[in-house]
């Protein structure tokens, strides 16, 4: 019973920080919506730092402006490879809870390997025959409805307030009622809860405040609805194996002593385009079980739902990539795992 309970505190206190990060990025991502075309523009060498820096931010948002950039024109091959590498989709939120500092190490490393891997590829395109961008013409969408501020229609929303904003307001109520009063999250104001605490009160803001359009579209039906469940699910899972393998089974000595195919799974594994099983090496990593390398490898492989546009519309593309993220995960964890990491 007491694993569970702590499973779940565990779970309650990670969906929360995702959330709530998720909220603030795509809130900044509509703030500067249309900006990045100015700076794509030109040599390849600034599109590869764009799209690591881009793949860099924690969630799927940067991987799809990527994919958008890519199918428009605006990127080479190279780029969207860059910026695939570069990306950890909702896991790099659950990290970021987990273990900020080694996560933090992990997106630098991820960026610096993003922007090698993007050129090798594009310097390499010609031989291999590589795929080219979609198409020549871009096109940034600009929807009044979809903006972030909507002072006229604050009082207005309040006074005729939607289920959808309603269930947000209750639950992050709740929540930083959990984590003020210390029943989720870290017992003790440190900095972590004073951390928690501000950006929950800011989410609460947010919710409050955006247009009904944006929080239906942006909020409710992107990040409620097909993200949180999606995570909290796979964390309470991820934290529930690794729970009971260190409990009532030998889990540790296992992947000590098979830790090259646990090497190899968790680049495998980073195949599937799917927001989930790579959290289960970062509660391995999180645990001690395994070495930095091995989550490095998992990272470079894995882009969590960040392929999934790109497979709508170009599924020989999307293999590509994915194999070419899959050997550069196998050469620079493998490299780093030879060495002690």
């Amino acid at each position: 019973m007491d694993t569970l309970i702590q499973t779940t505190k565990h779970t309650l206190t990670i969906t929360t920080f995702v959330f709530v990060m998720m909220v603030w990025v795509d809130y900044i991502n509509v703030l500067s919506r249309g900006r990045f075309s100015l700076i794509l523009a030109g040599e390849h060498g600034r599109q590869y730092v764009v799209s690591s820096l881009l793949g860099a931010v924690p969630g799927c948002l940067g991987a799809f402006m990527n994919v958008s950039f890519y199918l428009h024109g605006l990127i080479s091959f190279g780029a969207i490879v860059a910026g695939m590498i570069a990306t950890s989709g909702d896991e790099a939120f659950v990290m970021f809870a987990m273990f900020p500092k080694e996560a933090m190490l992990l997106t630098v490393i991820l960026f610096a390997v993003g922007i090698v891997s993007g050129w090798l590829v594009d310097r390499l395109g010609t031989r291999f025959k590589l795929p080219g961008a979609r198409c020549q013409v871009a096109q940034i969408h600009d929807q009044d409805e979809c903006r972030c501020f909507g002072w006229s229609q604050f009082v207005e929303d309040l006074r005729h307030l939607s289920l959808a904003r309603a269930t947000l307001v209750v639950l992050l109520a709740f929540a930083l009622y959990g984590f003020v009063s210390g029943s989720i999250g870290p017992p003790t104001w440190d900095w972590i809860r004073v951390t928690f605490t501000v950006l929950i009160s800011s989410s609460f803001f947010i919710v409050l405040t955006v247009p009904e359009h944006y929080l239906n579209e942006h909020i409710w039906n992107h990040i409620a609805k097909r993200h949180l469940w999606r995570v909290a699910i796979w964390t309470f899972g991820a934290l529930g194996l690794v729970s009971l393998g260190t409990n009532y089974l030998p889990l540790e000595g296992y992947v000590q002593d098979h830790m090259v195919w646990v090497f190899v799974i968790a680049c495998v594994a980073g195949i599937i385009p799917e927001s989930g099983p790579h959290l289960i090496f970062v509660v391995l990593f999180a645990e001690g079980l395994i070495p930095f390398s091995v989550l490095l490898a998992s990272s470079i492989v894995q882009d969590g739902h960040g392929m999934l546009p790109l497979l709508s519309h170009s599924p020989k593309d999307a293999v590509v990539i994915k194999l070419i993220n899959l050997l550069f995960g196998l050469v620079f964890g493998g490299t780093l795992y030879l060495l002690g990491w």
